[in-house]
């Protein structure tokens, strides 16, 4: 199964600016919301943190669930809205999913309470 793309939830942030600037449009805080609400959960930071951390910034799901504590229905649940979300790609190999993080995805998420998501910041990733 090849990479994913980076989903419409982190592009849409693109035209947002610092929660500190302009005033976000309805729409544009839904998009944001749903992004935030990826990472708003104890457990899917730590598996952010821990794919970060792992030998070339890529883990499988075998190498999450012990240190989680979680079964791995429960990691893959976890695992599944941080990929939707475009924080993670996955790639099969054999019967192992590996999750990578997204260049630039998570840096995206904190320039919103900084710099703002610009078209440059989003071509960065």
């Amino acid at each position: 199964m090849p990479a994913r793309e980076l989903l419409p939830v982190i592009d849409s942030m693109s035209c947002c600016g610092p929660l500190t600037g302009d005033v976000l449009s309805a729409a544009d805080a839904e998009s944001v919301a749903r992004s935030l609400k990826a990472v708003a959960d104890p457990a899917r930071l730590q598996i952010l943190s821990m794919v970060a951390a792992h030998a070339d910034s890529e883990a499988c799901v075998c190498d999450l669930q012990e240190p989680l504590g979680l079964s791995q229905p429960t990691v893959s649940h976890h695992l599944k809205v941080l990929v939707d979300a475009g924080f993670l790609t996955r790639t099969k190999r054999g019967t192992w999913a590996y999750y990578a993080l997204v260049p630039g995805a998570l840096d995206s998420v904190a320039g919103m309470f900084t710099t703002g998501f610009t078209p440059a910041l989003v071509a960065a990733r």
